[in-house]
C-alpha cells in the first residue's frame, strides 16, 4: 500500500456518523480531505499559490462546488453528455462555502488560492450540501496554508416541531425552517435559509442549536490536523508596509474625509469628494520619481484605512450615517404598479437610490424549468431571474450574463416570494419573475423582494401575505464595546461595516435570510436586537407597499393567459393523446390552445392554456368527450361509422361505437339495411345497455312515439 489514510469519525446522535478521512486521494494538492455520510462522498481539495501576484491587495479566493453525475448513477443531458458550466444549484452551495471561508483567512493573505468540492457519490436521501463547508475546512485544516478555522456548515431544520441537523431529504417537506449556518468554534460567520413565517425567537434558537454541532464537527477537523502531524503554516509577506506613511495619510486626510462623510452628499459626489482627497495628498507630497509601485499601493491601502475608520466613528460616535440618516430610519419608498401595461403583471420599487424594475410573466405547464442535476433533477414552476446591469451603479462594464452575486441574490429572493405563493389547484400557472435592477446603492435584492410582491399581486396571484425585505448592517468598536445596528444599509455600508443581514418576512414572521459576519464573538443579544429591529423596519416598508396595493388583484390582467385544470380517468389519458401525440396536437392545432396531461395519483391532470376562453372552452369539450363514460340511459347524437347487415356502429363519443341493431332503428320492421343510413350520417340514440365485454347497445325506436294499432 502506496498511501498512509488518516480517519476521524464524528457522532450526530441516532445512527449518523461522519467520516473525514486523508492521505489517500488527491496527495498532490495543498491539503485533500474525503468526507463521507452513508452512501454520500464528498471530495475537497485546496490549493494555494506560494505568493501573491503584485498589487494584490485582495484575496483572490475561488471555490467550485460540483456534481458528478456518476455520483447518482446518472448520466447528464444535453449534445455532449458531460458536466459543463456548473449549474445555479452548484453556484448557489459554492457560495454558501465561499461566504464562510473568506473572512477566516488572514486580511493580509493574498496569494491566489482554490478550492474544489466535488461529489463523488451521492446517497439519494443526504444531502451533500450540508457537508460541502465541513469538508473544505478540513481540506485547509490539513494543509500548510494560513487560516484562522478551521469552520464547518450545518443544515438545521424543524421537522415536526423538534430542531434536527442535517435531515434527510425526505425530511425536508414537512419543515417549517431551514438555514444552513457556517461558524467557527465560538463565532456564526454566516446564515441563510428559509421558514414558514417564523418569530425573532425561533430563528434565534435554531441557529444557537446549529452552533452546537458545528463545534463537533470543528474539534473533529483539529483531531485530524493532529493525526496527520498538524502541519507547520507556511510564512508569507504579501503587502509592504510602510507605519510612516500610513500616520502621514491620516494626518493629512482624516478629518477632511470625516468631514465629507459628514455631509450627508449623494453617492457619486461623495465619492469623487474623497477622491480629490487622496489625488491632492499624493500631489502635494510625492513627485512622479517617488511614486513606485509599492508606494501607490499602499497609498490605496491606507487612504482606504482613512474612510474605513472616518465612516465608522462617524456613527459609532455621532450616530450619523452617510447620507443623513440615524440607526433606525429607512429611506423614502415609493412604487407603482402596472407600470408596463403589456405584462402579466408589473412593479417599481424605489427605496432611497435602489430601484427595482419587476415583471411577471404566466405560463403553462410547458413553460417550467427543467432542473437537470446529478442530486436534485425535476421541474420548477415558480422562477425568479435577477439581473444588475452596469448602469444601475454608473458603470461601464461588458454584459457577460448574470454572475454568482447574481445568482445569489435572485435566489433569495425567490425563496422569499415562495413561502407566500399560492398552491396546487390555487396556483395552476408557472410564473416567471425578473427583476432588473435599475439603480443601486443598498440591498437591491431585497428592493426585488418589495416589487416582486407587488408585481406578483398586479398580475392577481393570490399570495398568503405580502412580504418585504430589508438589510440590516453592524458597526462595532472592539475596544470600547461600542456598536450601532443600522437598517435599510447603503453600499458603503456594507462594504465598510462588520456584518449584512438581510430579513425578509410578511406581518406574521420571518421567511428567509442572508447573514454575513466579519467579526469576530457576536454576542446573542446583538443578533437579536438586530433582529427585532429588522421586524420594526420590515413592517413600515409593508405599510408603504399597502399605499400602491394592498392585497392582489380579484382577477388576472385581460390579456392574461388563462388555465383550467381537471381531471380524467386514468384510462382516457392515452385516447387524449392518440397514437404518436396526434390527437392531443390536432387539438391545439384547432383550437388555439396549449394542452398538457399527466398522471398523478392515478388521475388524469389536465391544464388547458389559453389567451381566450373560446379556446380554452372549446378544448375542454373535446378533452371530455374523449374521456366522457357512457351512461345507460343517456342520450346521445352520434355518427354512423360502419353499415353492417345486421345493423349500424354509431360513435357516440370520440373513440366509444355502440351497435344499433335493425330491430331497434324503428318501430316499423326493415328486412335489409340498404338505404336506411349512410356512414357519417348524424342519427340520435339511446344507450339501453353495456355488456360484460363493454359493448354499447343502442335504440333509435325508443325515442320515437309508438304508433298506436289500428282497430281493425
Amino acid at each position: 500500500m502506496s498511501y498512509n489514510e488518516v480517519k476521524t469519525t464524528i457522532d450526530m446522535g441516532e445512527g449518523r456518523q461522519i467520516e473525514i478521512s486523508t492521505g489517500k486521494l488527491a496527495k498532490q494538492a495543498d491539503g485533500s480531505v474525503v468526507v463521507k455520510q452513508g452512501k454520500t462522498m464528498l471530495l475537497a481539495t485546496v490549493v494555494s499559490a506560494q505568493e501573491a501576484k503584485p498589487g494584490t491587495d485582495f484575496l483572490p479566493l475561488s471555490v467550485d462546488y460540483q456534481e458528478k453525475y456518476a455520483a447518482a448513477g446518472r448520466i447528464p443531458g444535453g449534445f455532449l453528455r458531460r458536466e459543463a458550466r456548473l449549474s445555479d444549484y452548484e453556484i448557489l452551495i459554492s457560495r454558501l462555502v465561499d461566504r464562510a471561508l473568506r473572512p477566516l483567512f488572514p486580511e493580509d493573505y493574498h496569494a491566489d488560492t482554490q478550492v474544489m468540492i466535488s461529489l463523488i457519490s451521492a446517497d439519494k436521501d443526504i444531502m451533500p450540501d450540508a457537508l460541502a463547508g465541513l469538508a473544505a475546512s478540513a481540506a485547509i485544516a490539513v494543509s500548510d496554508i494560513p487560516f484562522n478555522g478551521p469552520i464547518s456548515e450545518v443544515r438545521v431544520a424543524k421537522v415536526d416541531g423538534k430542531l434536527v441537523i442535517n435531515p434527510l431529504l425526505s425530511e425536508l417537506e414537512r419543515a417549517t425552517l431551514e438555514f444552513i449556518v457556517a461558524g467557527s468554534a465560538n463565532d456564526i460567520v454566516m446564515v441563510e435559509g428559509e421558514a414558514k413565517e417564523i418569530s425573532e425567537t425561533e430563528m434565534v434558537e435554531a441557529i444557537e442549536f446549529a452552533h452546537h454541532a458545528i463545534k463537533m464537527q470543528v474539534q473533529a477537523q483539529v483531531e485530524l490536523a493532529q493525526l496527520v502531524g498538524k502541519p507547520a503554516k507556511r510564512e508569507y509577506s504579501h503587502e509592504p508596509t510602510n507605519p510612516e506613511l500610513r500616520d502621514r495619510i491620516f494626518a493629512a486626510t482624516y478629518d477632511q474625509v470625516y468631514a465629507v462623510a459628514k455631509s450627508s452628499l449623494p453617492k457619486h459626489t461623495r465619492s469623487e469628494q474623497f477622491k480629490q482627497i487622496g489625488a491632492a495628498f499624493v500631489e502635494a507630497n510625492f513627485g512622479e520619481e517617488e511614486m513606485d509601485d509599492d508606494t501607490a499601493f499602499l497609498i490605496k491601502k491606507y487612504f482606504h484605512d482613512v474612510q474605513y475608520e472616518a465612516v465608522r466613528n462617524l456613527i459609532l460616535n455621532e450616530g450619523i450615517r452617510l447620507d443623513g440618516r440615524d440607526a433606525r430610519t429607512v429611506r423614502p419608498i415609493w412604487s407603482e404598479v402596472d407600470y408596463l401595461p403589456a405584462a402579466h403583471g408589473s412593479a417599481v420599487f424605489t427605496r432611497g437610490e435602489t430601484q427595482s424594475l419587476t415583471s411577471v410573466t404566466l405560463g403553462a405547464k410547458d413553460d417550467e424549468q427543467m432542473i437537470d442535476g446529478a442530486f436534485i433533477h425535476g421541474y420548477n414552476k415558480f422562477i425568479l431571474h435577477y439581473n444588475f446591469p452596469a448602469f444601475s451603479t454608473g458603470e461601464v462594464r461588458p454584459n457577460r450574463g448574470p454572475g454568482r452575486r447574481e445568482v445569489g441574490h435572485g435566489n433569495l429572493a425567490m425563496r422569499s416570494l415562495k413561502q407566500v405563493l399560492p398552491v396546487g389547484d390555487e396556483n395552476p400557472y408557472t410564473i416567471r419573475v425578473v427583476s432588473d435592477i435599475l439603480e443601486s446603492n443598498g440591498s437591491s435584492s431585497m428592493a426585488t423582494v418589495c416589487a416582486g410582491t407587488l408585481a406578483l399581486m398586479d398580475a392577481g396571484i393570490k399570495l398568503k401575505a405580502p412580504v418585504s425585505g430589508i438589510a440590516m448592517g453592524l458597526i462595532t468598536d472592539e475596544k470600547t464595546g461600542k456598536y450601532a445596528i443600522l437598517s435599510d444599509i447603503l453600499g458603503d455600508e456594507d462594504h465598510l461595516g462588520d456584518m449584512d443581514f438581510k430579513v425578509t418576512g410578511t406581518e406574521r414572521g420571518i421567511v428567509a435570510c442572508q447573514m454575513d459576519l466579519k467579526i469576530h464573538g457576536l454576542k446573542w443579544e446583538v443578533l437579536t436586537q438586530a433582529l427585532d429591529q429588522a421586524r420594526e423596519a420590515r413592517l413600515h416598508i409593508l405599510e408603504e407597499m399597502k399605499k400602491t396595493l394592498a392585497e392582489p388583484r380579484a382577477d388576472y390582467k385581460p390579456h392574461a393567459p388563462r388555465i383550467v385544470s381537471f381531471t380524467i380517468d386514468k384510462e382516457y389519458i392515452g385516447a387524449v393523446i392518440g397514437p404518436g401525440g396526434k390527437i392531443i396536437q390536432e387539438m391545439q392545432r384547432e383550437t388555439g390552445a396549449t394542452i398538457a396531461i399527466e398522471e398523478v395519483d392515478n388521475k388524469g391532470v389536465v391544464q388547458v392554456f389559453a389567451e381566450n376562453k373560446a379556446s380554452i372552452d372549446d378544448a375542454v369539450r373535446r378533452i371530455k368527450a374523449i374521456a366522457a363514460k357512457p351512461e345507460i340511459g343517456e342520450i346521445y347524437e352520434g355518427k354512423v361509422k360502419s353499415i353492417m347487415p345486421f345493423g349500424a356502429f354509431i360513435e357516440i363519443i370520440p373513440g366509444k361505437d355502440g351497435l344499433l341493431h335493425i330491430s331497434e332503428i324503428d318501430w316499423k320492421r326493415f328486412e335489409t339495411m340498404d338505404g336506411i343510413f349512410n356512414v357519417g350520417d348524424m342519427v340520435t340514440v339511446k344507450l339501453l345497455d353495456i355488456d360484460k365485454q363493454g359493448k354499447l347497445k343502442l335504440s333509435r325506436k325508443v325515442l320515437i312515439p309508438k304508433p298506436e294499432k289500428s282497430e281493425a
